[in-house]
């Protein structure tokens, strides 16, 4: 990150020339044992500012900030080999002056396994997609207001007031200056970072009006150091090594902006503040620690790791590890996690399903998790923890958050997860659903839609700001560039906590008389027997008389009301085990080694 940063204030001017990191990698290149010594001397220099040798003596301003401070690591490069210090000359050649800061996040999210991506939440958010939550949660309402104040100004200025038509824009321009906007689970910052971005535009707008009215105010306002910047931007992340590119990420944003609106004058030293606004922490429990988790006999209980797999001996398939054992740890004295106060929340928390917390993070943790949020059912999402405890911020903090908005799994319409929803709009004191999509694709970027998404936006009711609106996703089209292109049709009216506008399931009795005259007959626990199309394929579907009687189609409820997955479903009633084993060898086969996982998800389902 500090190479990065380097490159960087080297093409924004912030170096003595042009060239400086970049002249100084090609001397390290033809004696890589210089690379240690004379970039650390260069860092040293941007740390506190002032000479610096390997910049030919020249005077280097203050970056400070952390990201140089010796305390983070050491101070210290990493050594390089000559072909890591010419890859790093030739990326210092490039322009960086207007690079896109998302992409420092990327680099630490490829640089972590699947698992650890999904379980922090690090994941790749399209620019379109991260603008699309970030534009009804934050933006609407501050531009709803941003209208009323240029009304009330230009009202002033009709009646020959100038110096009064300037208060508004003076008062509205402090406003923006004092918002606080917090992403909980905020990964390397690029939903703050976006949101940061849109309202200095509108602080540009302001400032342009005011200037209009009295020519040299904007320039005083600069003068002043009033601001909309990177300290009023709050995150918490549970990956420490997260936390320093949120940071930067929001610190090359702001600095990309100054120079496309200050031209060439650089900004006040230190370039870089340590606000401490992105905390490394857990947004949802507080804890004293953790401890190992003990038998009776004082022997730490260990359970599978959750990813290491191994094959199969006879099959081959990929089966749990029980070698791969880790200890099991619970948090000391947990509680609920304090969050900043802000005027906003926005973000995307991380994807795990109800049925995988206890696999995913533990059974200590997932235990704690569950004691600290009686009120969330314990099968709801990771995510839906996130929205009850913004939905509490909301309805507690009623004189400053305005309103959160989160990107989730599309399942948080299903009955464990909007009952979170349901109950936060129930009640004296309730909130009302004001923006929402149900069902949009996601893209990791390279194309892969993994999962589909929903995007909710919610606000106390009774404010009545504006009329709720829903959008659904009637076409998509894949892209270049892994990001797929969506078209929106949009309706207003109440929405339901299932997303819906129209009558509220939620809302309706059950009919007494409709009681005893149904049964849902075989129900499946698990998801043992479903196998793809391919898997039945390979079972004998098509080819062996008589199997099409036991693997059968299988529809559940998302199936019916959102996207089928073509899934079939092992149906072995009638047949005894001999029959099984004779005339359907290979799904004997495939039933016989699946007792382990079978279990596992059984557990997690509340099967008995």
């Amino acid at each position: 990150m500090r190479c990065l940063f380097s490159m960087f204030a080297q093409s924004v001017g912030l170096l003595p020339t042009p060239d400086t990191f970049t002249a100084l990698l090609d001397r390290c290149g033809a004696h890589p044992e210089k690379f240690v010594p004379l970039v650390g001397d260069l860092w040293r220099a941007m740390n506190t500012g002032g000479l610096s040798i390997a910049a030919d003596a020249a005077t280097i301003r203050r970056f400070n900030g952390g990201l140089f401070a010796p305390h983070r690591d050491g101070g210290e490069p990493l050594p390089m080999a000559a072909p890591e210090i010419a890859a790093l000359a030739a990326a210092a050649r490039r322009d960086w002056r207007n690079v896109e800061p998302a992409i420092f996040g990327t680099l630490l999210e490829n640089a972590l396994t699947p698992a650890a991506r999904g379980q922090l939440g690090a994941h790749f958010t399209p620019r379109a997609f991260v603008e699309r939550l970030v534009l009804p949660t934050v933006m609407d309402p501050l531009r709803a207001r941003w209208d009323g104040v240029q009304a009330a100004s230009f009202a002033r200025l009709e009646a020959g007031d100038r110096e009064g038509a300037a208060e508004p824009l003076r008062a509205f321009h402090a406003a923006l200056c004092a918002l606080v906007i917090l992403d909980p689970a905020c990964g390397t910052g690029n939903f703050l970072y976006v949101t940061m971005e849109l309202i200095k535009r509108l602080e540009g707008e302001v400032l342009d009006t005011l200037a209009n009215l009295m020519p040299g105010e904007g320039d005083r306002f600069a003068l002043a150091g009033a601001s909309v910047d990177p300290h009023q931007f709050h995150g918490l992340e549970k990956n420490p090594r997260a936390v320093p590119v949120a940071e930067l990420v929001l610190w090359i944003g702001y600095l990309q902006w100054h120079f496309r609106t200050h031209g060439t004058a650089p900004p006040a030293e230190p370039i870089l503040r340590d606000f401490h606004t992105i905390q490394h922490a857990d947004a949802l429990l507080a804890s004293d620690g953790e401890e190992i988790v003990c038998d009776a006999a004082g022997r730490p209980i260990t359970r599978w790791n959750g990813r290491t797999m191994r094959p199969h001996p006879i099959t081959g398939e990929p089966v749990p590890d029980e070698a791969a054992q880790i200890e099991q740890t619970r948090p000391i004295r947990p509680r609920l996690a304090t969050w900043p106060d802000a005027d906003f929340i926005v973000g995307n928390p991380p994807f795990i399903a109800g049925k995988d917390l206890r696999a995913e993070l533990g059974d200590g943790y997932a235990t704690a998790l569950w004691a600290a949020y009686p009120k969330v059912p314990p099968s709801a999402d990771l995510a839906m923890f996130f929205w009850w405890r913004a939905a509490q911020a909301l309805l507690v903090n009623r004189h400053r958050l305005q309103r959160f908005g989160f990107i989730t799994s599309n399942s948080i319409r299903q009955t464990f997860c909007r009952r979170v929803i349901a109950a936060a709009m129930a009640g004296k004191r309730r909130l009302r659903l004001v923006f929402a999509i149900p069902d949009h694709p996601w893209s990791d970027g390279a194309g892969s839609a993994a999962v589909r998404i929903a995007m909710t936006v919610a606000e106390r009711d009774g404010r009545q700001d504006a009329q709720p609106v829903l959008q659904r996703v009637v076409a998509e089209r894949s892209a270049s560039d892994g990001v797929p292109t969506v078209e929106l049709k949009r309706a207003e009216g109440t929405i339901n906590a299932d997303l819906t506008i129209g009558a509220d399931p939620d809302a309706a009795l059950p009919l007494r008389s409709n009681s005893d005259i149904s049964s849902r007959g075989v129900p499946l626990h698990g998801a043992g027997f479903l196998v793809t199309a391919e898997q039945a394929g390979r079972l004998g579907l098509g080819k062996l008389a008589g199997l099409e009687g036991h693997i059968r189609p299988y529809l559940n409820g998302r199936d019916l009301t959102q996207r089928r997955r073509g899934m079939l479903v092992l149906d072995l009633f009638g047949l005894s085990e001999v029959d099984l084993r004779t005339r359907f060898p290979a799904v004997y086969q495939h039933v016989l080694i699946r007792p382990a996982s079978c279990v596992d998800r059984c557990i997690g389902s509340g099967c008995d």
